[in-house]
């Protein structure tokens, strides 16, 4: 990609500015703030007032995704030629053997969806939610440090999924198990999701570690990348066959079994998340044919997403189609892939307003989501603009994965520009 002298200045300020933010703000509030010298692991809560909550329980997702980030820390800005971080192995190499001593079912397979915070199993439920994102870090670690027992934890996450979520006659992945793999009534993610047998978001995160593994499985030769290139293939035609809106061109939240629609909220995260998350598993499969269906697909979706664009540069969460309802709050995970999803438009398919739309998104985080004074962001704006101080600043589901990975996606794609 040939790009002027002005917009080469401005990625590599761009790049700089994401860099600290990693680096000074986001993993050193985790390292410093975060780490359970007594018990071992990660503290499993701080409240939206700074206060750890030592005794919360412990999630699978909020392990999962400080795995998959400290290791992407160390591979990343090693292989960038930065300052290498020991201290990122080691809290990846901690996580690792935490998460395998602690939420590993030994006796099920899979992992728990939450343990106490001396370790013990608390909901044993199998979320396959959960089992991807512990693919997804486990998948990492292997990439990061070649260890053969992270990849062979991932290989076998990948085939318990395989095993218990996928609908044979139907398609796609169901959304949960008991411990022992049978029904289970509830099988919601959580409280605001409806429940039903199929979502959008276990998908995606489905999508997700899939693209990751098969990008370890190539750098090791191994055997089984054509198995998951083909399942990869298919999960790819179930985004474009039965999740995406043919009308819309938003990703539908929910379905049954028989993927009948049963939602008509839009999520404006989700959609600008799936856009480059979709086109990155295309591109990693590598097959031409379907390559040049998803990008289309990949514009499309992007453009639905502008939809929750705002007039400061920031995206509001969701909205139903008739436009009487919208939750106007600047969620901090939602700004972060609105940043990677319009960077990503501008990178592959050359378009200067995508890439200014990163930019003002990326000016609305600098100024309204980061915490200077304590570390990491706020969970969100309201619509007003007042700081959401009830939601947690650390926890279950607030972790330095979206930010932390839209850091790490802006150093090694503006380094691939400015290389040509």
């Amino acid at each position: 990609m040939k790009i002027k002298a002005d917009i080469e200045v401005a990625l590599g300020t761009l790049q700089r500015e994401v860099e600290e933010c990693l680096t000074q703000n986001i993993l050193p509030f985790w390292l410093n703030k975060m780490r359970d010298c007594d018990q071992g692991g990660w503290y499993g809560r701080m409240t939206g007032v700074g206060e750890i909550v030592k005794d919360a329980p412990r999630g699978a997702i909020l392990y999962a995704r400080l795995l998959w980030t400290f290791s992407a820390a160390h591979r990343i800005l090693s292989a960038e030629g930065l300052i290498k971080h020991e201290e990122y192995l080691d809290a990846a190499t901690m996580t690792k053997e935490y998460i395998l001593k602690h939420f590993i079912d030994k006796e099920y397979g899979g992992t728990y969806w939450s343990i106490t915070s001396e370790g013990e199993p608390l909901d044993t439920k199998k979320q396959f939610y959960a089992l991807g994102f512990m693919l997804y870090g486990f998948s990492e670690y292997a990439r990061a440090t070649h260890d053969k027992e992270a990849l062979e934890v991932a290989l076998q996450l990948y085939e318990t999924i395989e095993r218990h979520a996928w609908d044979s006659e139907y398609g796609g992945y169901i959304e949960a198990c008991t411990r022992d793999w049978n029904a289970i009534e509830d099988m919601r993610l959580s409280a605001k999701d409806e429940n039903y047998p199929k979502s959008q978001n276990t998908h995606l995160h489905i999508l997700e570690p899939y693209t990751n593994l098969l990008k370890a499985l190539r750098e090791t030769n191994h055997a089984q990348q054509s198995t998951l290139s083909t399942k990869l293939s298919a999960l790819i035609s179930i985004f474009t066959d039965h999740i995406l809106n043919p009308k819309s061109h938003h990703l539908d939240l929910f379905f049954d079994m028989d993927w009948r629609r049963m939602s008509r909220t839009e999520s404006y995260g989700h959609d600008i998340e799936c856009s480059w998350l979709l086109h990155e598993a295309a591109l990693a499969l590598g097959d031409p044919d379907t390559l040049n269906r998803v990008e289309s697909v990949v514009k499309d979706v992007a453009k639905a997403s502008e939809k929750g664009l705002q007039a400061d540069g920031s995206m509001i969460y969701e909205g139903e189609p008739d436009g009487e309802h919208f939750d106007c709050d600047r969620h901090w995970w939602v700004q972060t892939e609105a940043v990677v999803g319009f960077f990503n438009i501008y990178q592959h398919f050359s378009d200067q307003t995508a890439l200014d739309k990163a930019q003002d998104c990326w000016q609305y985080i600098k100024h309204n989501l980061i915490d200077y004074q304590h570390g990491e962001w706020y969970w969100s704006r309201r619509a007003d603009g007042s700081i959401n101080l009830d939601d947690d600043h650390a926890g279950f589901w607030k972790c330095p994965y979206h930010n932390g990975r839209m850091c790490l996606e802006l150093i090694e794609r503006i380094n691939s520009i400015l290389k040509l």
